[in-house]
Formats: C-alpha cells, sequence, structure tokens
C-alpha cells in the first residue's frame, strides 16, 4: 500500500507527489533562471564580438593608451584614463556612503522613536527614486561652485599628501566631486537594503545581550552588525554597481580629459559610462564598435566585483549569525 501524507484540505495524496500549482511554479522559476543565464549570455557574445573587431584595427594598446581617437587614421584608442575615473570616483563613492549609509540604517531601526522613524525611512526611500539627470543637474548647479571653497580648504591643509593638491584652476569639475555626488546618489539604496537587514536581527538576540548587561552600542557591536554584515556587502554591492554604471550625472558635472592625474582636485578625467553616452551619437560604425569595447570592460569589472562579493559573503556567513 503506498504512503499518503495530507495535504492542505487533509484528503490524503502519495508521498512524494506534487500539487500542478507547485510543478507550475517550479518549471516558472527554473525558466526564468535559465533565460537570464541565455541573456547574459547574448549580451557577453555581443560585447565580445563588437568589440574583437575595433580592437583589432587599433594602432595602439586597448589597454594603456591614453588617448580617444577611434576615427583617426589609423585608429587610436585606448581605456587607460576610463578605468582609472571608473574606479577612482567608485571608491572615493563607497567610502563616502557606506559608513554613512550604515549610520542611517542602525538610527532608523535602532534609535530613532518610531514616529520619527517611519518619515525618515519614507524620505531615504523617496530619495532612491529620483532619477540620476535630476542629480547630475542639481550637482552641476548647485554642488560644483560650492565645493571650491571645500577645495581650496583640502588644498590648503592636506595638499602635502599629493591627493589633495590642487595644481590647477578651475571649477570643481573633477573626480572628487563625481565620487560625492555618486555617494549621494548611491546612499539611499545602501541605506534602504542595510536598513531591512537591521531590522531583521532576532530580538532574542538582543535581549539576551541586554540581559548580560550590555549597552546599546555594544548590542549593536556583538549582535545586529555581525548579523548584518553580509546584508551589509550585498547592499554596498548594488550601490557600487549603480556607481560603476552611472551616466547621466557622471557627463554633466565632470570635465573629461584623457589624461590621468593623481589630484583629484584638478578638472579631468573620464569614466566608461560617461565617455559612451558623449560620444555615441557622433561616433561612425567603428567608433561605435570601439565604444562598445570599453563597455565590455565595464561589463568584466561588474561581474568580477559581483562575484568578489558573493565570495566575501560566503566566506562570512557562518560568522554572520544569519543561521543561527
Amino acid at each position: 500500500m503506498a504512503t499518503t501524507t495530507p495535504d492542505i484540505q487533509g484528503a490524503p495524496r502519495p508521498k512524494g507527489a506534487t500539487r500542478p500549482g507547485d510543478r507550475i511554479f517550479s518549471g516558472l522559476s527554473r525558466g526564468s533562471g535559465i533565460t537570464l543565464l541565455v541573456i547574459m549570455a547574448a549580451i557577453a557574445v555581443f560585447l565580445t564580438y563588437r568589440a574583437v573587431l575595433a580592437i583589432s584595427q587599433d594602432s595602439a594598446n586597448f589597454f594603456t593608451t591614453f588617448e580617444w581617437n577611434p576615427a583617426g587614421s589609423p585608429p587610436v584608442f585606448g581605456i587607460a584614463v576610463l578605468a582609472f575615473g571608473t574606479v577612482v570616483s567608485s571608491i572615493i563613492a563607497m567610502v563616502i556612503a557606506v559608513p554613512i549609509a550604515i549610520g542611517i540604517a542602525l538610527f532608523i531601526s535602532h534609535y530613532a522613536p518610531r514616529r520619527l522613524a517611519k518619515p525618515l525611512a519614507y524620505v531615504v526611500d523617496l530619495l532612491a527614486a529620483v532619477p540620476s539627470i535630476i542629480y547630475g543637474l542639481w550637482g552641476a548647479i548647485f554642488l560644483v561652485p560650492y565645493l571650491d571653497g571645500l577645495n581650496k580648504w583640502l588644498d590648503q591643509y592636506l595638499g602635502w599628501t599629493y591627493v589633495f593638491d590642487k595644481s590647477s584652476d578651475g571649477l570643481a569639475r573633477s573626480l572628487f566631486t563625481v565620487g560625492i555626488l555618486l555617494a549621494i546618489m548611491i546612499l539611499p539604496i545602501i541605506t534602504n537594503v542595510t536598513r531591512e537587514v537591521f531590522l531583521q536581527v532576532p530580538k532574542m538576540h538582543e535581549e539576551a545581550a541586554l540581559a548580560l548587561g550590555a549597552t546599546r552600542w555594544e548590542v549593536i557591536r556583538m549582535s545586529v552588525l555581525p548579523f548584518g554584515r553580509s546584508g551589509i556587502i550585498s547592499a554596498s554591492m548594488l550601490g557600487l554597481g549603480r556607481a560603476l554604471g552611472e551616466t547621466m550625472a557622471v557627463a554633466v558635472v565632470l570635465s573629461p580629459s584623457f589624461v590621468i592625474s593623481g589630484h583629484l582636485l584638478d578638472p579631468g578625467g573620464g569614466t566608461f559610462a560617461q565617455n559612451i553616452a558623449a560620444k555615441f551619437n557622433e561616433a561612425n560604425e567603428f567608433g561605435r564598435d570601439a565604444l562598445i569595447a570599453s563597455g565590455l570592460v565595464l561589463f568584466a569589472i561588474t561581474l568580477l566585483v559581483n562575484g568578489a562579493a558573493r565570495w566575501i559573503i560566503a566566506r562570512r556567513k557562518e560568522y554572520s549569525g544569519a543561521n543561527a
């Protein structure tokens, strides 16, 4: 006699049998995953094919050349400046945004009274919905002029570090300004995800720490932050993904030039997304292939960053308290 197990309505059904709804949901889920992999593979194949066409005709080194002139005879273009600008501006954004986002998330989830926490969380959610072009216009009209004083202060007191030595005059249309703007843009994303992770901390962990005489900060340090470590990393990677691929805001604020400079306060530099947006319309067919080749590099950087984040989360998951 076949073993049966009762379903929700109480009627017995054969052990191991699945309902039609479960089979449909399983098939849709599996199909969605396969479709996503196919789309990613198609994007990679397209970018690689067009990039090979361009790089094969490039008369310079694609990775080290400080010039972008695919319409020349012979064509000359390289991504050294774009890679430098993309990485540096994203690092600046992450250094500024991540600590502030964690602080705001902790304040909303563990410090602010309920009547203040809900409106503040709602405001942060609204900031995440603001279009990037609005941030760009605000940055160009408001942020750039008002950062001139900060740039002079950094040059005066921290110019000896070389990084903050302002060696040329002009408005603050630099990678440092872009990094600050990107930090403001990714702040809501990191804050929202981190806040939700902190709210999922088991109350028993916090109450047990309080019962042992821990202060509120000790509870956060011993219970909340270890539990939310993987969530913080995931939120940071989401923000970093937007910072790496941001286009319009950077294009409005940055004064691009194909020169690598360690002086972060000087105008100049460039990013992959900004260069593609600025030169795509005026490029010929070969120039577009060159831009697609730079897009392939950005695609590879994004995949590497996400892979590194997954590796870090997998290594530290057992220490996070998420499985407790």
